[in-house]
């Protein structure tokens, strides 16, 4: 599978880390992506748009990034949605909760585009 067909979302309330990241999506040669303020946004977001990836904050306003992941997996058309979550926390609890909530995998800000390439890929393989 290619990145170029799938759609990406970033969710995060700082327009700079969403820029960051959607730089290194491009990179990545994804093409469409979808940028939400909050986990309200993005799932109302979610709703209207085709959604291949959710790459998420963790600590937003409105609703939080877990808020977001745990909303994601109790619907039934989007349980199955590969999800990252990004987190400048790397406490051991936090991490537990968003693995109960089933989290595709997780990221520790900072973090390099390498790393964040090799976190999609273990969720999203290139064929």
């Amino acid at each position: 599978m290619s990145y170029k067909d799938l759609v990406v979302m970033v969710v995060d309330d700082f327009s700079t880390m969403r820029r960051i990241v959607r730089n290194v999506l491009r990179d990545l040669e994804f093409k469409e992506i979808v940028e939400a303020e909050n986990g309200a946004q993005a799932f109302s977001l979610l709703k209207s748009n085709k959604v291949d990836l959710i790459v998420s904050d963790w600590n937003m306003p409105v609703m939080t990034g877990i808020e977001l992941l745990k909303k994601v997996r109790a619907d039934d058309q989007y349980k199955a949605l590969p999800f990252l979550l990004v987190t400048a926390e790397a406490q051991k609890d936090n991490i537990v909760e968003a693995i109960k909530a089933k989290v595709s995998n997780y990221i520790v800000k900072p973090f390099t585009p390498a790393t964040l390439a090799e976190k999609i890929a273990k969720v999203i393989p290139r064929s």
